[in-house]
């Protein structure tokens, strides 16, 4: 699946170039890390190269996943490579941010932004950001920006951090956004044109079953539009088990999938409600699978994370949050010395990969903290 996120991207490149555009805008996250894997750094390569062949500027902020601390990201790289120019450009004098303008030699626009961080740490940035300098400033203007703005979310995004619409300095002519993956153009008092064009391919599951497939937003001399990016058909199947025995669901699934042309197309099936009898676990779905790989399908995922059955009995929790029910357990659950080790564990378990360190290593490393632990 993640070849299609590639195939997407070099898609894109290409209708860029026979339409000529001024300029390609990425609102962050072209990679899915700051070090992405050499295969995937080489495909993206060729497609940028392809775009200064043809003239085209990229212009890229950094986003919360190919973003490091550091500096030591593929962005740097590409940049000095000068198959892509990152806008996030400017000092910080006096705890205040004041950001520089990139102008495009072809058609003028002035270009600046503010990358995105994991955790809404680039909030901080907003917060010192001299907004009135950039207000001030005359011409065609762009804000590329990383981050989800409240009133853009939405209902099943309600609980992620986010932050007003008013962070943006106001004025611009086109707020190009990433981060939060949702196709929405909005105007507001103040700012006209503020988008999110989603990812060029659906990430996940849920985005597969809303979106079918990524796209893209085109501006031309004011009407903007959105265009899909169609790499592969998908197919979404729900299914209702409520109040219904295992059998009778299988069966419809089975029907179901006799009837349809899977022929290298994407299927998603959801089971969702209560089974009267059985577990979700208990549909055979090694064998749905096989039918339709055997009908040709090029990929097929399930979800089951919405059914429940009335045979497994649900105990009310009155914690107000994931990390006080985990207290909750581990205390109610553990002698002194259990409660020791199983917090030590959970601190190793938080481990993350640091910038430069190679998959091997880090393992490695986990396992030695992990033998510390529990004293082998």
């Amino acid at each position: 699946m993640s070849e299609l996120g590639v195939l997407a991207f070099k898609k894109v490149v290409s209708e860029a170039v026979s339409k000529y555009v001024d300029f390609v805008l990425i609102s962050g996250d072209l990679f899915n890390s700051a070090l992405p894997p050499i295969d995937k750094l080489k495909e993206a390569v060729i497609a940028l190269k392809k775009l200064k062949q043809a003239g085209i500027k990229c212009y890229v902020i950094p986003g919360s996943h190919d973003f490091s601390p550091s500096g030591k990201t593929m962005i740097d790289v590409l940049e000095h490579a000068d198959l892509l120019v990152d806008v996030f450009k400017g000092d910080v004098v006096d705890d205040v941010l004041k950001l520089n303008f990139t102008v495009d030699s072809r058609s003028g626009a002035k270009i600046t932004g503010i990358i995105g961080k994991k955790g809404m740490l680039d909030r901080k940035y907003y917060e010192k950001l001299d907004k009135e300098s950039l207000e001030l400033a005359k011409g065609f203007k762009i804000f590329m920006f990383h981050t989800a703005l409240t009133e853009l979310k939405p209902p099943e995004l309600e609980k992620i951090e986010s932050s007003p619409v008013s962070i943006l300095p106001s004025g611009f002519d086109y707020y190009a956004g990433g981060h939060v993956h949702i196709v929405e153009h909005r105007n507001f008092e103040g700012h006209r044109n503020v988008i999110y064009p989603g990812a060029l391919f659906p990430n996940n599951f849920a985005e597969l079953e809303k979106f079918k497939n990524g796209g893209y937003c085109f501006y031309d001399e004011g009407k903007i539009s959105f265009h899909p990016v169609n790499v592969k058909d998908v197919i979404v199947l729900n299914f209702d088990c409520d109040g219904r025995i295992v059998s009778d669901v299988e069966k419809e699934i089975m029907n179901e999938i006799k009837e349809i042309d899977a022929s290298n197309k994407i299927i998603t099936i959801r089971v969702k409600g209560e089974l009267l009898t059985g577990k979700p676990s208990d549909i055979p779905f090694n064998q749905i699978f096989g039918m339709l790989y055997h009908k040709g399908a090029y990929f097929v995922m399930k979800s089951t994370s919405l059914a429940s059955s009335k045979e497994v009995e649900i105990v009310p929790s009155t914690a107000s949050s994931v990390e006080e029910a985990e207290e909750k357990v581990i205390k109610d659950n553990s002698t002194p010395e259990e409660e020791k080790l199983i917090r030590n564990l959970i601190k190793v378990f938080s481990l993350e990969k640091q910038d430069g360190e190679t998959k091997y290593n880090f393992e490695k490393r986990v396992i030695e903290e992990t033998r510390k632990v529990i004293d082998l």
